[in-house]
């Protein structure tokens, strides 16, 4: 086991970071805002918001818009040179995105290539007519410092509808809008009291691990097929289960696979190494919205999005001194603290939702259902702490994130409840000699990280009708808790779901901890001399929850990315 250096400022990687580059620099700069300064900077530094957005450095490949903004020229690099830029149109470069939906509308998130505002009109209407179309306009402006992404609360929409919403960009200094670009998305039920008591049914799909394990966007398969499947579904939320990109996962053109077979990637010069800076870790996020499959996901769909390690780098805990020679930067917590950036920059996260201004959320969809999301990275202990050799109490929530989710858990009125838990709770995830989830992998009375999951199932043991799902483990399963299998005994049964990956290496199954009792009911996976399965195989993965509004029963499916159905389970609303 190799050994680390505990930082004393463990949990404060939220402030502003240190310049990581000329280039991050310059897009810290307050003063460049005007739509001239945007474009000469471009000219001068090599990448401005369009090298970070490295699709446009790939449009051949990607579908991207660098063909479609008249008198510009791209450069190797990404960058928009100002050649005849002054007189064309804004561009949207990576589509648009929704999340955290609420009964009166919804997040939008979008992203230019220059200082301009973002209109959004929404209509319950696809042909947007005038007298049923709300117009929002945004109060600031999508600037460099931002990397050109933004989002708009939309409010005052009608709760249980679909929405169609058209995004347009308005030049800060010309005033010229660009192409609209459409999406639609769901408003969550109301939750109002006396609000209509016949009750739709929900789908909502969960799955994580996207471009991992050097498995990026395949074009001689359709790309990243997973976000299609999906889609075609027609869910009306996606629970995004963290590793929403691999920062810490180079990608090369071509990925010889120990069979012999190559698996082939569009490529970006932002994942020829592991992210650092924080234009690299922008570049993450970018690189996997060169995929079609995804954008058009994106633009139908509603996502509640957490993240888990591979958004900074591999099995991080905060105060982590890293001792890999990929990495300049050894202090996990400036990683922590750029990619965090990154990560709410490039997501449709509402950050005014999440208890902290972080991650962690709840999400009311009507009288069937609230969704717990949790964060069980920003405030894990040590993963040297929490092995096998653990004998006193540890956290991966934190205190008060804890008290949090039992109060609300308990608090609720919704039929079900379900928790978004970006770690699993019964699975042994090694992190070399060290443990890297919940479970110690010791099994008996419930130490270390266990002890804080303990006290929250003995919390909610009176609660009906609770869910866990996870993903993580790049594998799916069905898993029943029981206190009558368990060493731990204080709580009640329940199910944890797990799925992924969504287009990553497949590995698994894992070694279960019998602290809490699990059963494993379903698991597919791959077989053991089948390791970190591409997804050139069928072990990529994603679930699906559905409610019925009638019984308010809840029935889980489980896919692979291909559309197989491989189990499914009933569960009786009690």
């Amino acid at each position: 086991m190799t050994s680390r250096r505990n930082n004393p400022q463990s949990s404060n990687f939220d402030s502003p970071s240190h310049t990581p580059s000329t280039h991050s620099a310059f897009l810290h700069s307050a003063s460049l805002t005007t739509r001239r300064a945007f474009l000469a900077g471009a000219g001068t530094t090599g990448a401005i918001l369009l090298g970070t957005g490295v699709a446009q450095a790939l449009g051949s490949q990607a579908g991207s818009m660098a063909g479609s903004t008249a008198g510009s020229s791209v450069g190797s690099s990404g960058a928009v040179g100002s050649v005849g830029l002054r007189r064309s149109r804004p561009v949207m470069t990576h589509g648009v995105a929704t999340g955290d939906v609420r009964p009166d509308g919804g997040l939008v998130w979008s992203r230019v290539d220059r200082p301009a505002r973002m209109i959004v009109e929404a209509s319950t209407d696809p042909a947007f007519p005038r007298h049923k179309t709300k117009t929002f306009r945004s109060n600031s402006v999508l600037t460099p410092e931002t990397d050109g992404t933004g989002r708009l609360r939309l409010v005052g929409l009608e709760p249980g509808k679909k929405i169609h919403y058209r995004v347009t960009m308005e030049d800060q200094e010309t005033s010229m809008r660009s192409v609209p670009v459409i999406g639609s998305f769901t408003t969550a039920p109301s939750t109002a009291p006396g609000a209509k008591k016949a009750h739709k049914n929900i789908r909502l799909h969960w799955s994580g691990d996207v471009a991992g394990q050097g498995y990026g966007i395949n074009p001689d398969i359709g790309g990243m097929y997973c976000w299609k499947t999906m889609a075609d579904r027609n869910p009306d939320l996606f629970i995004h289960s963290g590793d929403t990109v691999y920062a810490d996962g180079p990608i090369e053109a071509n990925h010889k696979l120990d069979d012999g077979r190559v698996f082939k990637n569009l490529t970006s010069p932002y994942k020829n190494k592991v992210a650092e800076t924080l234009e690299e870790f922008r570049g993450q996020h970018a690189y996997n919205l060169m995929d079609e499959n995804y954008k058009l996901f994106n633009s139908k769909v509603a996502q509640l999005v957490q993240w888990d390690d591979h958004e900074t780098t591999n099995n991080w805990y905060p105060g982590e001194i890293l001792e890999d020679d990929k990495y300049q930067v050894k202090d996990v917590n400036l990683l922590a603290q750029r990619g965090f950036q990154a990560f709410h920059e490039w997501q449709p996260l509402d950050r005014k939702m999440a208890v902290d201004g972080r991650v962690y959320r709840k999400i009311s969809y009507g009288s069937l259902l609230d969704i717990f999301v949790l964060d069980m990275r920003s405030y894990k202990d040590r993963n040297p702490d929490a092995g096998t050799s653990a004998t006193k109490p540890g956290h991966i929530l934190g205190p008060k994130q804890e008290k949090w989710l039992i109060d609300g858990v308990k608090n609720s009125t919704a039929t079900w409840k379900i928790i978004a838990n970006d770690l699993p709770l019964g699975i042994v995830v090694p992190d070399g000699d060290d443990q890297e989830g919940v479970s110690n992998g010791a099994g008996g009375k419930a130490v270390g990280r266990e002890a804080e999951i303990g006290r929250v199932l003995s919390g909610i043991k009176d609660v009906r009708n609770v869910v866990w799902l996870t993903a993580d483990v790049h594998y799916t399963a069905a898993h029943h808790y029981s206190p009558d299998r368990a060493d731990f005994q204080d709580f009640a049964p329940f199910w944890e779901f797990v799925s992924g990956p969504l287009n990553a290496g497949g590995f698994g199954p894992n070694k279960m901890d019998g602290t809490f009792g699990p059963e494993v009911v379903y698991v597919h996976a791959p077989a053991k001399d089948k390791q970190n399965s591409s997804p050139l195989d069928d072990f990529q993965h994603f679930g699906e929850v559905d409610i019925d509004g009638g019984s308010k029963d809840l029935t889980v499916r489980l896919f692979t990315t291909r559309g197989k159905e491989l189990w499914s389970k009933t569960l009786r609303a009690q």
